[in-house]
């Protein structure tokens, strides 16, 4: 169908459109005109990536004088590929209706792990290892070896792309990394550094988050894109830890060791080539002193990671003289290594700024402030004259250097936090020192200050007026919206109480209670007897889950689970986990019903979905506090209320219940399915908890369902499941229109936007 939305002509490749996706467009054209940024929280299930899709094409072919490119941030490579056969879907819609002039080109850019097609080269085990591999092939100086040399090998694909020139592009279209891989295939070129050459043409970019939030890799990726750029990160409710995580640094006992084995290979190097090529090394020391820490516009094939801080704090002057020579640069990073051993030694818990860290560094090895925030340049300049290409082996230098740029280079926002051992495990020593970035709002800055809009969204973003103040940010557009249903098809519920009428909690004086277990365990028994197919249950720490089941076992519970349902859990391997989750799927297939137990912050709860019959029922065991014991996580909340004068209470609970409501959230994923979520904690009846949770969830929770006992749960949950098994009718005969045609978008927008009926 295709709409107005004021002077936009909306191209929506569906016959019918939620009232909720038309007022999410209005809201979005709204602060595309404004050219500002944007805070939307819409429920999962409601078609959110389409709406987000359809309306900013449709505002990018509205104004072909002014093109926007959209850049589209997601989590996983399968949400990537989710996204762009949706966007597959759209472009045809729109070429069918406006003919060639609205093609398009867009493309997923992903590792090399995802798109390389040469056989030697992506059967390496990891990221890393692919990474160097592809290097020792396309490196220029292994290139200019092989010319004289055929025996040394290169790679054909690459040969192929550079011998191409500016022919090599791709022609318009919507790629999924397969496609990528398969017209590499057919044109013979590498489809990774085509898609790294298309991006800067590309209309819309679907990539990872961190190609934007890690200046490590936006550095060598985005630093092209223009400004009249509409940046989206979906599912962005957790954006603040990626921001943190993108800017933090942790370096153990191993690491350290790495680092000396890696200094040990560059020297043994300098002293080769000293020998054998004094010219090279001859070479780099004058470019430094002539103030080039970088080498100009390096071949497309030498291009490594770029530098861990932000573009703005970068210094653009020469790099000092202690560290121009190869062999002095390499007798500091031994007497850094050597001063984070010596303080990796230390028995008790440390907390520091980073400008103390730096002036006790002055003082005992003397290294000052800016030989530390040289170092990562300089050490990317030294690997690249030495000619080394297995780049995975040298990953523990790269991580001290990394570390060493970002101490230097920041003085606020950040803690240097020592820990002997990991609080949880006392009695085994762990050493680790680590960098710790608390202001999600670093990262992000550089993005709201660059990109005309920048759009948040999320099915979780509640609270939402948090998160202007966690990322210090004024949105022209905040809004939530709620789900509109034919039906009620969800029903939360708190559970406060077993049957024996005894409080439920994961509180920590109640954890280990025998009572809490058994009324838990007797909780489950009671919904695998009445509900059918898939049950989710999502525990609050994978030590807390192994200790429930424990009891369950020990005292026959589970066996009696199990004359119900197959049990299924998830581990923290990615493997067993991938495997137990496609036996679940297929034990729910085929009738016999199954149940999963997963933790709250895993793989599970944040990526995998359970709809239809793979989740019927979902049990939230508990409250997920983070660990509040853990340092790091102080130091953030002290930050966050001292600069942003955000309360410890206020941000934990944002904290816990956007994952509660994440994990309860996997359930639902269209309005045709239903499911029950159960909130077994005593806490969550309290209503400060309670009002935090998305409005789609809260529109549901009737005070009849608040403080529940396991039997009460029991009969709603029947009564429930019996008005689902009604046929269903789609198109609403209560008069509620959850679905409108092109007719009923044409009324509302001649009639105004504001008055949208929910």
């Amino acid at each position: 169908m295709k709409f107005q939305i004021e002077d936009i002509t909306v191209y929506f490749p569906y016959d019918n459109i939620y009232p909720e996706q038309y007022s999410y467009m209005v809201e979005l054209k709204r602060a595309l005109d404004a050219k500002g940024h944007c805070l939307l929280e819409m429920p999962t299930g409601t078609g959110k990536t389409i709406a987000l899709l359809s309306l900013i094409t449709s505002y990018a072919l509205s104004k072909p004088s002014n093109p926007i490119k959209l850049i589209y941030c997601t989590r996983t490579v399968h949400e990537m590929e989710k996204t762009l056969a949706e966007l597959k879907v759209l472009h045809d819609y729109q070429v069918f209706h406006l003919g060639p002039s609205a093609r398009l080109l867009a493309l997923g850019l992903s590792s090399r792990k995802n798109l390389c097609i040469n056989p030697a080269v992506v059967s390496a085990e990891n990221r890393d290892s692919v990474d160097a591999g592809c290097r020792k092939l396309t490196a220029s100086w292994v290139r200019a070896l092989a010319v004289e040399n055929p025996n040394i090998p290169t790679c054909s694909f690459f040969e192929d792309y550079e011998k191409s020139g500016s022919e090599a592009i791709l022609p318009p279209g919507v790629y999924t990394l397969q496609d990528l891989r398969a017209f590499g295939k057919q044109k013979g070129w590498c489809p990774y550094f085509l898609a790294r050459h298309m991006v800067q043409f590309a209309n819309v970019v679907v990539y990872s988050y961190q190609y934007l939030l890690d200046p490590k890799v936006a550095g060598i990726i985005s630093k092209e894109m223009q400004r009249e750029s509409v940046v989206v990160f979906d599912e962005a409710h957790n954006i603040d830890n990626v921001c943190i995580e993108a800017l933090s640094v942790s370096v153990r006992r191993q690491t350290l060791e790495g680092a000396t084995r890696n200094i040990s290979r560059m020297s043994q190097e300098i002293e080769r080539f000293k020998a054998t090529d004094a010219g090279k090394l001859r070479a780099e020391y004058n470019r430094l002193v002539e103030g080039l820490a970088q080498r100009g516009n390096l071949p497309i094939g030498d291009t490594w990671l770029s530098n861990p801080a932000l573009p703005e704090d970068i210094l653009k002057e020469a790099v000092p003289g202690n560290i121009r020579r190869a062999e002095h640069f390499l007798s500091v990073l031994r007497r850094l290594v050597q001063y984070i051993k010596s303080r990796l030694q230390s028995e008790n818990f440390e907390k520091e700024s980073p400008v103390s860290f730096v002036a006790s560094l002055n003082q005992q090895v003397g290294l000052d402030q800016k030989t530390l925030k040289f170092c990562y340049d300089r050490l990317h300049s030294l690997m690249m004259t030495l000619e080394i290409t297995d780049t995975d082996e040298f990953l523990s230098i790269q991580t001290i250097c990394d570390f060493a740029t970002l101490v230097g280079t920041y003085a606020r926002g950040f803690s240097i936090i020592i820990e002997p051992y990991d609080e949880r495990m006392p009695h085994i020593p762990d050493p680790i020192l680590q960098l710790s970035c608390h202001d999600a709002s670093l990262a992000i800055r550089p993005l709201f200050e660059r990109f005309q809009t920048v759009v948040i969204t999320s099915g979780t973003l509640s609270p939402i007026d948090l998160y202007p103040r966690l990322l210090n940010f004024n949105p022209v557009v905040c809004r939530s919206f709620t789900m509109s249903f034919t039906r009620d098809c969800i029903c939360p519920m708190v559970l406060t109480r077993g049957s024996d009428q005894l409080p439920v909690s994961t509180k920590y004086d109640m954890r280990s209670d025998p009572g809490v277990a058994r009324n838990y365990g007797r909780l489950l028994l009671e919904m695998v007897s009445v509900v059918p197919d898939g049950i989710v249950c999502f525990f609050v720490s994978y030590s807390y889950m192994d200790a429930i089941v424990n009891t369950w076992n020990e005292t026959g519970i589970l066996k009696d689970i199990m004359q119900h349902k197959l049990v299924f859990i998830e581990t923290q391997d990615v493997v067993e986990t991938t495997l137990a989750l496609d036996n679940y799927r297929k034990a729910c297939d085929c009738g016999r019903g199954a149940v999963f137990f997963s933790v709250a912050r895993g793989k599970v709860a944040e990526g995998i979905d359970f709809d239809r019959h793979y989740g019927r029922l979902v049990i939230m065991y508990g409250v997920p506090f983070q660990y509040t014991l853990s340092k790091i996580l102080l130091a953030r909340l002290e930050y966050l209320r001292d600069t942003f004068q955000i309360k410890e209470g206020e941000f934990l609970t944002l904290m816990l219940l956007r994952q509660a409501a994440q994990c309860v959230g996997r359930v639902i994923r269209s309005k045709a399915d239903y499911g029950m979520m159960i909130f077994a904690d005593k806490r969550y009846s309290r209503h400060d908890k309670r009002s935090k949770l998305p409005g789609w969830i809260l529109s549901h929770l009737r005070d009849a369902y608040l403080n529940l006992s396991t039997d009460m749960a029991l009969h709603i949950a029947r009564e429930f499941l019996r008005k689902m098994a009604q046929p269903y009718d789609k198109t609403s005969a209560s008069g509620k229109r959850t679905l409108l045609s092109q007719e009923d978008v044409e009324k509302m927008s001649n009639a105004g936007a504001d008055e949208t009926v929910f």
